[in-house]
This record gives C-alpha cells, sequence and structure tokens, in this order.
C-alpha cells in the first residue's frame, strides 16, 4: 500500500509538472515510451537518444533481478564475510599503490581516501572485470514501466537518453540490472552530473579508465555529505551493561559519553576523543560485532540503501586502510528467513510500517524491533531474536 501510495504521488506530481508525459508507469508499453520519448525531446535529447529509446525493449532477467535480492537476507558476518575477501584486500592494496598519483589528486580535490574509493571498487566490479551485462536502456525502460519501484528508475532514463544522445555512450552500454555503469557502477544520472575526465583524454569514460572512475568515483561521494578528514567508522567494545536504548547510527552522542559507558577500542584501550559525534552500531545486537558511526558513514548509506552493504563497504575501507579484521564476538542466534516474515507480519499488524515483508532486516524493521524491545523490557538492540518473536 506504501509503495502504491507513492506511485500514485509521484504520478501527480510528473502529471502536473510535465503535461507531455504518459502515466509514471504501466499501461501500453509503446505508448508509455512516447511519453519518456515528449519528456526527453523536451530536455533537449535528440534524434540519436530519441532513437535508442524506440529499440529498448521489456527485459524480462531485469524484472526478476529486482524481485529476488535474496543477498540481503544474509547477516551482517555472513555478507562481510563472503564480500571482503583476501583477494579484494590483496587487489585493493595493489591498486591503491599502482594508481597512487590518481588517488592523491582525488583526495586532494574532493577530500576523499584511497580506501573508501576502493572498497567501492572492490564491492561493485570487482575492480572492473564484472560490470554486468544487462541491456542499460532497456533495463532502465522496463524497471520504470514497471509499477513496483518506479520512482527509482524513472528519474534516471533521460540522463542515459542524454549520455547516450552525446555520443558519451554507445545505445547498446551494458551494465547491471538497475542502470548503473562502470567499474564502480554510476547510476546515469551521476554519470551526467559528476562524471569526471581523469585522464584528460577529453571523454569520459568509467568502463574502460581508471583515473576517469576513480576521479568520478570521489566526486560523487563528496556530493553525498562526505566530510574531509574525518573517519567513518571505528570498531569498538561494548560492555555487558549499558543504556542500549541509547544505541544507533542515527543517536550521535561525543565519543566522552560512549566512554563514560564503556565503550572502548577493541583492545580495551579508552577512545580518544576528537572533538566529533558518533552512533553505535550493532548490526546483530550487543552481543555481536560493535562499531562507531560517524557522519561519513551516512554517506555510505547514500550509496546503497542496504545497512548490511553500507557496514561491509565502510569496514571494508577500514581494512584497506589498515584496521584489522573485526571481531564477531558471539551474537544472540538470530531468526532465519520464515521467522523474519512472521515477525515482520506481526509488526505491520501491530501498527508498525516495515515496508514489505521480505524477511530483510532493513531500517524500518530494526526501528519496529527497537521500540518493541523497549515496551517489552528487553534490551534495545534492534537485533530479531527467537525470544522477542515468542514474546509479540
Amino acid at each position: 500500500m506504501r509503495l502504491r501510495s507513492q506511485a500514485l504521488a509521484a504520478l501527480f506530481l510528473c502529471a502536473t509538472a510535465l503535461p507531455a508525459m504518459a502515466q509514471e508507469c504501466g499501461g501500453d508499453f509503446e505508448t508509455w515510451k512516447q511519453g519518456v520519448a515528449a519528456e526527453a525531446k523536451a530536455a533537449g535529447v535528440g534524434a540519436v537518444g530519441l532513437d535508442a529509446l524506440e529499440d529498448a525493449r521489456i527485459d524480462e532477467r531485469a524484472l526478476a533481478r529486482d524481485r529476488a535480492q535474496g543477498v540481503f537476507t544474509q547477516t551482517f558476518i555472513q555478507f562481510s564475510n563472503r564480500m571482503i575477501s583476501a583477494y579484494r584486500l590483496k587487489q585493493g592494496a595493489a591498486n591503491m599503490k599502482k594508481y597512487a598519483d590518481i588517488f592523491a589528486r582525488a583526495d586532494q580535490q574532493f577530500g576523499v581516501q584511497a580506501p573508501v574509493i576502493t572498497a567501492f571498487w572492490a564491492l561493485e566490479t570487482d575492480f572492473g572485470a564484472v560490470q554486468g551485462d544487462f541491456h542499460t536502456l532497456s533495463a532502465l525502460v522496463t524497471l520504470s514501466h514497471d509499477c513496483r519501484r518506479p520512482q527509482l528508475f524513472r528519474q534516471q532514463l533521460v540522463p542515459l537518453l542524454e549520455l547516450i544522445d552525446r555520443g558519451v555512450l554507445p545505445a547498446d552500454v551494458t551494465g547491471a540490472w538497475a542502470g548503473e555503469i562502470g567499474q564502480t557502477q554510476i547510476l546515469p544520472s551521476d554519470y551526467l552530473a559528476r562524471g569526471v575526465d581523469g585522464d584528460g583524454d577529453g571523454k569520459i569514460d568509467l568502463r574502460n579508465s581508471v583515473p576517469d572512475v576513480i576521479m568520478t568515483t570521489g566526486n560523487k561521494v563528496l556530493s553525498r555529505g562526505w566530510k574531509r578528514d574525518e573517519p567513518w567508522i571505528q570498531e569498538v567494545r561494548v560492555p555487558d551493561e549499558m543504556p542500549w536504548d541509547q544505541t544507533g547510527r542515527t543517536n550521535k552522542l561525543p565519543l566522552t559519553q560512549w566512554a563514560q559507558w564503556g565503550v572502548t577500542n577493541p583492545d580495551g584501550s579508552p577512545l580518544v576523543d576528537k572533538g566529533l559525534q558518533a552512533g553505535l552500531a550493532l548490526p546483530m545486537g550487543r552481543k555481536g560485532p560493535a562499531f562507531l558511526t560517524y557522519e561519513n558513514f551516512d554517506v555510505y548509506l547514500e550509496w546503497n540503501q542496504s545497512f548490511t552493504y553500507a557496514l561491509t563497504a565502510a569496514n571494508l575501507a577500514a581494512r584497506l586502510a589498515g584496521a584489522p579484521p573485526l571481531d564477531p564476538r558471539n551474537p544472540e542466534p538470530g531468526l532465519n528467513n520464515d521467522q523474519m516474515k512472521a515477525l515482520q507480519t506481526k509488526l505491520e499488524a501491530s501498527g508498525y510500517d516495515v515496508g514489505t515483508v521480505d524477511g530483510i532486516l532493513g531500517t524500518n524493521t530494526r526501528e519496529a524491533i527497537r521500540k518493541e524491545q523497549m515496551r517489552l523490557g528487553l534490551p534495545v538492540d534492534g537485533w530479531p531474536t527467537p525470544e522477542l518473536l515468542g514474546k509479540l
């Protein structure tokens, strides 16, 4: 119902702002494309881009991928152990050395450190090795016409058509299923607005030019609010008891406060107060790994809204910057996929907005869990356990 309401709201806004457009999503495909073409033409897209749109087709594979993101049902430890591989750590270090001058330029111009850019480069495509084989325009047309989440994809269509029309990208460009392009999987709107010619050849080639990739990625990260010379995450050790209701990524407090409650560095040494504030993220509850999350961590969630992905990318960047492997500690057993769906169903019945009942521990579900833990007198750490499920 929430997604349908968003779609209707977006439809109203689009209809009032751009009368030439067809409905935002759904309906006859060719008629719908004519509305997109009118919008693109009004934005200055010429014959090359419009011809490419005319040739775009529905991609059933893209629809299937949009409906099957089972990877995010994994716990943070499962996901991060798989994604932070020895190969990515070794190759990432080698690339930071090989392209040190380009990374130095990105740091100087955008204030984004080499490990941060390299972590995205590693996770998204294994340093350009796996960039995706989906026909980008057809994938975006498909996901924009589909009424499940059109608001995420429709805004990328005209920028992609502009890139094709200008000859920056070929009409048959391929990439990820959701429309991302290049070695760090940049969306067309960012390619258009944030693209940087890093090698000075007069082109912005995010599929083949490493300097272009590094500089553009740094520019994108900066555009999401990155603060120069500030940390992003810091692994810590938490005590057995503390005010758990004060934890959470968004509840940023001075490090002196966390220290007063017994939070320390992983080796037990006291936290060093640098005048910054941070939240305390417990991705697998109070008995699992723990991280102070600074303002720069929020940028990772701007890149990918999955908390598990964002924390993994931030941790990989920390590892590339010299941090040791994290301590998984001993988290309480969580819920399997069916149990998570049962929990979400119960939370939804209690009036919480958990989004889709999909078994994924997303932001809305975590927040609902915290509120129920508080109501039931349980430690408020946002981690779903069989005990919590049984008490609801």
